[in-house]
């Protein structure tokens, strides 16, 4: 009788370990007592939340073109790839005014626990209204954001003036992919993310404790471990800092839960579209909506960007030989994506 009871014991701490295991921490919010101190503009959104955000180039009242830009996995406001190194006579001379913006749970954002791809393309919208970029403004995102601007497609193409992906990550469980390509697209990745990326999208509940315990490796993305391309390390060699300032400890002070691991939630969930049954929501002949990819990009395999690119013909494909995932902070590849998306150089 004694030896079952310790038994269901030993069994019944084990379990609530686990299950408290699985359970994040809650967020440090950004100006709460006990959070991290706010620094940046932020709007208030239509749920109470904040959004923070950051503006480049020409007054907004004097711009030619306006821009959101969305940052990438791990990234925040101060990592606007386009223009990172972009001539201020550039900026100048086409009118550029940018602005960039933590997503949710990111940097200076309020955490969003109901995040979704349209709730992000909503926040866009709202952003831009509340900024008065007018009826239609351009949009960019790189990476983790290219997957945001797939959901600006699908939720607010109307508000759309031209759009461009840049390297945008892909979801191996969209509909429209062949088993096959999508099968050994998937297998090209790190042993240990094809682990974390099933973990996210089969059993999301357990994303936090997989990507925390010490068992197994997890995500070499998150581990900040990713094997990149040669040229992408040719580029970070060259990579200084224009105001002299590393702004990473900013990134995930809110928790990596609710930055890092609700993206990988999101990016490698169940979507409720797939970006290759979208239908091309402008009504002019030209391609305005563009997508640049690096054929040698270890993150995002060029297989399946090849193969989006051929169901939607209405977009403009780029691929670049040679390029890994960071190709547009290159010398003169920021000045050129945004040539082709304003004026259609």
């Amino acid at each position: 009788m004694l030896k079952s009871v310790g038994v269901i014991l030993v069994i019944s701490v084990a379990v609530a370990f686990i299950c408290q295991s699985t359970l994040p921490p809650p967020p440090r919010i950004c100006g709460l007592p006990g959070g991290p101190p706010v620094t940046a503009p932020r709007v208030k959104l239509r749920d109470g939340r904040h959004l923070a955000y950051k503006e480049i180039g020409v007054p907004k009242e004097n711009a030619k073109f306006k821009i959101v830009y969305v940052h990438g996995f791990d990234n925040s406001r101060h990592d606007v790839i386009i223009a990172s190194n972009l001539p201020q006579e550039v900026v100048e001379e086409l009118g550029l005014y940018i602005v960039s913006f933590d997503r949710a749970g990111y940097g200076e954002s309020d955490p969003d626990p109901k995040r979704t791809m349209k709730s992000t393309a909503l926040d866009i919208e709202e952003l831009a209204d509340q900024l008065k970029l007018g009826d239609k403004f351009y949009l960019v995102g790189f990476s983790m954001g290219g997957q945001t601007v797939w959901g600006s497609l699908e939720y607010i193409p109307h508000r759309l003036a031209g759009a461009a992906l840049l390297a945008p990550v892909v979801n191996y469980w969209w509909s429209g992919f062949p088993e096959s390509l999508s099968h050994k697209a998937f297998r090209q990745q790190l042993p240990q993310d094809q682990w974390t990326v099933r973990v996210v999208h089969y059993f999301p509940w357990l994303t936090y404790w997989w990507n925390t315990q010490k068992l197994f490796p997890a995500s070499s993305v998150a581990a900040g471990k990713i094997v990149f391309s040669r040229q992408d390390y040719e580029i970070f060699s060259k990579i200084t800092f224009s105001d002299g300032t590393n702004h990473r400890e900013q990134t995930k002070q809110q928790g990596e839960f609710e930055s890092l691991h609700r993206d990988m939630m999101i990016g490698f969930g169940n979507w409720e579209f797939s970006p290759m049954n979208l239908t091309n929501p402008f009504e002019s002949k030209q391609r305005l909506v563009h997508l640049w990819q690096g054929d040698e990009d270890t993150l995002v395999p060029v297989t399946l960007q090849r193969y989006i690119a051929q169901r939607l013909p209405w977009i403009k494909y780029h691929e670049l030989a040679g390029a890994g995932h960071v190709f547009p902070l290159a010398e003169g590849k920021a000045e050129a994506i945004l040539r082709a998306l304003l004026l259609g150089e």
